[in-house]
């Protein structure tokens, strides 16, 4: 038994911390897969047996256990995961609030579009107009602002960090929802002359407020939160987003916002991004 002894201590082995990183086929080495299962088998329940004649001494055809080759008892399966698992990253809340704003500026482009088909003379694409103030009213406004509005920006003021630029990104966003609202009444029904100029003016009044805050926010503001939210308080508020995401828009949640500004853009022609590349 000294002997047994002496022979476990002298068989090097990986670090526990390196085993439990490893899937169980490369930890153990696939000849050993059977003594990972049952470390008992592979030990043997006899050790007078184990020393007779039944089982032949070590010799040159019985490699002893090197560096290469963990002793079984050394070895501690990974928990719970199997090799071939992936692990979901989630989604962090600049990260989350950056990809609305990419939303945000794909119905900026929808807006545009308008602009330029109503300044050509041709016919306001009202139906379009209509459902992109829609998206930017539910999921800019009354969601993603929201979120900016109750766990951002208090943090921020809170630490002393951007009070300068804090209440001037509040008062676009109450702006904003006034032009809103104006181009959702707008777009109702066909727009007379008198409309179409009060319309291009909101749309093209939007349009340039939006792309400066937003492009502020993504720069300056979402960096910033990572200095004020502790990282425990960062993961939960992950979590908080995507629940009241889901809560509001369903179990489709940002993709289906997404789908829905595919939609208007097929409709206006401008969906192919193809269009946009320059011919240089």
């Amino acid at each position: 038994m000294r002997d047994e002894a002496r022979e476990a201590r002298a068989t090097p082995g990986l670090p526990r911390r390196e085993l439990l990183s490893l899937p169980a086929a490369l930890a153990c080495g696939s000849a050993l897969l059977t003594a990972c299962a049952d470390p008992d088998q592979a030990r043997g329940a006899d050790p007078d047996q184990a020393r007779g004649a039944a089982t032949p001494a070590p010799s040159a055809a019985t490699p002893a256990p090197s560096a290469a080759t963990p002793a079984p008892s050394a070895v501690t399966p990974a928990p719970a995961s199997s090799p071939g698992a992936v692990r979901e990253v989630p989604v962090t809340p600049p990260e989350d609030l950056m990809r609305e704003h990419g939303v945000l500026k794909r119905v900026l482009l929808i807006y545009r579009e308008g602009v330029r088909r109503i300044d050509a003379g041709e016919q306001v694409p009202a139906a379009a107009l209509h459902a992109g103030a829609g998206i930017i009213s539910t999921f800019i406004e009354q969601y993603h602002e929201r979120l900016e509005e109750r766990y951002v920006f208090p943090r921020l003021v809170k630490a002393g960090k951007l009070t300068d630029l804090v209440p001037v990104l509040v008062l676009q966003h109450q702006r904003g929802r006034v032009l809103t609202a104006r181009i959702l009444r707008a777009t109702v029904r066909p727009t007379s002359q008198q409309a179409r100029r009060g319309l291009t003016a909101d749309l093209a009044a939007f349009v340039r407020m939006y792309e400066p805050h937003e492009a502020r926010e993504d720069t300056v503001v979402f960096p910033a939160m990572r200095e004020v939210i502790p990282p425990k308080e960062f993961t939960e508020l992950a979590e908080t987003f995507e629940e009241e995401e889901h809560r509001r828009f369903g179990a489709a949640g940002f993709e289906g916002v997404v789908g829905q500004v595919a939609d208007i853009e097929r409709t206006l022609g401008i969906y192919d991004l193809n269009q946009f590349t320059p011919r240089v």
